[in-house]
């Protein structure tokens, strides 16, 4: 009605301000070329060799795509995709070379300081061996060594310099900075993203994510960004076993007394500073033999280094902490992590929390501790439940994408998460932004056609064949929203894999989906049913040759007279051999379908040969 239009106009003009902002950028990048790479030498490849293990196919093929955007002399912005523990790191690292070997300085910004030194540690000794000098600035170095770090980067002393969100600080200058690599970008504020979008018109960027926010995925997914994934396990790793369950003394003990057991150590994450002490002392009540470490986000410096580096060094044997451990820490001797409240927790915040464990060969667990299920919110339930079925290695994406159906995208661009996405929902948003992009290049505006099937066919998923409500209306959007055949048939090999064979039911939905597909393809408005004849309705769409549409009507009633016949009103009616059977009317229609595929345009959509409109 009027309210939703005028809602749907509010939304219009907030995304045409932000595909103007978004359009700004990438004009900018485009006439303000960024440093364009030499390709690959004898040293890089030296360094390549050097990698301890075999790179996964999807790692070679990030890698590849990284190096090409370097080479490019447009500014790189790619955001590479990638579950925990499964290589992002070197890639980051063969950019940084890359960039190195052509006497250029690489910053990486991390969310936490406590990664800074992980990531400190790890490039020394990658590149070891190598005149390559990295430093890092954080809280745990006092402020005169910090001061020291700054004036050696500024005068080309440092090649690659590793911090938080200090490292946007207006006193940090580079001599010559020629790539930044952001771990986790999420994690960050607002302003940060604003410092972080002006260094995007000047420098690659290469950002690393586990689960990219629903955001950041909509972005790579919409082409606005380049995006990578690497789906594909290291050798030798195994899926974490995840159990939902409540605090129970018992579980507890049982799943920390057994990682001890075999050697391990455990973390033991708590959403809130202000009761982590309570939880200390009810945890040394349960488990007295236990050597407990606390870390938290605030305590002082130097109190946080001495409890990370004891349990580093296995003077402590579980850590409880708070959600500091979420981001890139990476302890190979951990193999167990318990979350108490875990239903307080974003579901990317427990896909990032789990991934802490499971870094070796060894099988890891995963507790998500709750008060009771009564408790617990309706998204809390979709969010373990969702954790809880995504335990293959590379579930990462798809767990992200299904964030993005929870939650949905926000804002792509700005402070705002939500949006207007909650105005006139996800797909709609999308779509209108696609066009906002498109009005201010200039171009015409892209007519989908969405036809209309009308055959008197049931067709419908049964409540008998899938129960819940909301898992019926996600499954028509998905199968409305489908394009191309091989997309159809995953959608139905997922249903016979979760539900069994498909009733009769929901194979005459199938295949009044393809045949939406196949009209679509041809621009056809619709397919009506009548008695003893199938109806199909062109319209100015029609992405048809009209020359080569009229032989093949006069060609068809040369060979069955009154067969076929076309109208004035731009219809094209056919006689039915045998009316009233299902299968027979699907193919009538499929083969029909077929038939006029052969006078499809080839060029234009719009126009055929003649410069006509179809």
């Amino acid at each position: 009605g009027d309210t939703f239009a005028l809602r749907k106009r509010r939304v219009k003009e907030d995304l045409l301000k932000m595909a103007a902002e978004l359009l700004d950028i990438y004009a900018s990048r485009k006439a303000h070329p960024g440093t364009a790479f030499s390709p690959p030498d004898a040293d890089f490849r030296r360094f390549e060799a050097a990698f301890p293990h075999e790179e996964t196919p999807d790692q070679r093929r990030a890698i590849e795509e990284v190096l090409s955007d370097m080479m490019a002399p447009e500014p790189m912005d790619r955001l590479l995709v990638g579950d925990v523990g499964f290589g992002k790191t070197e890639v980051a690292m063969r950019a940084a070379m890359k960039a190195i070997l052509d006497g250029k300085q690489v910053a990486v910004l991390v969310p936490t300081t406590v990664l800074a030194v992980q990531h400190e540690a790890r490039f020394r000794e990658r590149f070891e061996g190598w005149p390559v000098i990295v430093e890092a600035i954080s809280r745990f170095r006092r402020p005169a060594e910090v001061k020291e770090v700054l004036a050696r980067t500024a005068s080309g002393g440092v090649d690659v310099l590793i911090g938080t969100h200090r490292l946007l600080s207006r006193d940090v200058a580079f001599r010559d900075l020629g790539l930044l690599i952001v771990d986790e970008e999420q994690r960050f504020g607002v302003k940060q993203k604003e410092a972080l979008k002006k260094l995007r018109r000047q420098v690659d960027v290469l950002t690393l994510t586990a689960t990219p926010i629903p955001r950041t995925l909509h972005m790579g997914l919409a082409g606005i960004r380049d995006l990578s994934v690497i789906a594909t396990p290291p050798r030798d790793r195994r899926a974490i076993r995840t159990f939902v369950t409540r605090f129970d003394p018992h579980v507890v003990r049982e799943a920390v007394q057994h990682e001890i057991a075999r050697g391990g150590q455990v973390y033991f994450v708590h959403d809130k500073v202000q009761t982590i002490g309570a939880l200390e002392t009810e945890l040394k009540r349960i488990l007295p033999e236990v050597r407990i470490e606390v870390a938290h986000g605030q305590m002082n410096e130097r109190a946080l280094e001495r409890a990370m580096s004891r349990f580093v060094a296995r003077e402590a044997d579980l850590l409880l902490c708070t959600s500091i451990i979420e981001s890139g820490l990476d302890i190979p001797t951990v193999n167990t992590i318990l979350i108490n409240r875990a239903d307080r927790f974003g579901l990317a915040q427990l896909y990032q929390l789990r991934g802490r464990v499971g870094r070796s060969s060894e099988r890891a667990y995963a507790y998500l501790l709750l008060p009771s299920e009564e408790a617990l919110t309706r998204d809390a339930r979709r969010r373990l439940a969702a954790i809880q079925s995504l335990t293959e290695l590379g579930a990462g994406f798809r767990l992200a994408s299904y964030d993005l159906e929870i939650r949905g995208a926000g804002t792509l661009l700005g402070p705002d998460q939500s949006g207007h996405i909650a105005a006139v929902g996800f797909d709609l948003y999308a779509t209108m932004l696609e066009e906002a992009v498109r009005e201010l290049k200039g171009e015409p505006p892209r007519e989908e056609v969405e036809p209309e099937v009308e055959l008197p066919i049931s067709a419908f998923l049964p409540e008998d064949y899938v129960p819940d409500v909301h898992l019926r209306l996600s499954l028509y959007k998905a199968l409305s929203g489908a394009r191309g055949r091989e997309a159809l048939y995953e959608l139905r090999e997922s249903m016979v894999d979760r539900f069994g064979d498909l009733p009769r039911e929901a194979e005459a939905l199938l295949e009044i989906m393809e045949l939406r597909q196949d009209l679509r393809a041809l621009g056809l408005r619709a397919l009506e049913h009548g008695p003893g004849r199938l109806v199909l309705t062109f319209g100015a769409s029609a992405r048809l040759d009209r020359r080569l549409l009229s032989a093949w009507v006069l060609e068809q009633q040369a060979a069955a007279p009154g067969r076929i016949r076309l109208t004035p009103e731009q219809k094209l009616v056919v006689r039915l051999e045998e009316d009233g059977e299902p299968g027979a009317l699907f193919a009538a229609a499929r083969r029909l379908l077929q038939e006029l595929s052969h006078c499809a345009l080839t060029g234009s959509p719009a126009e055929d040969g003649t410069g006509e409109k179809s």
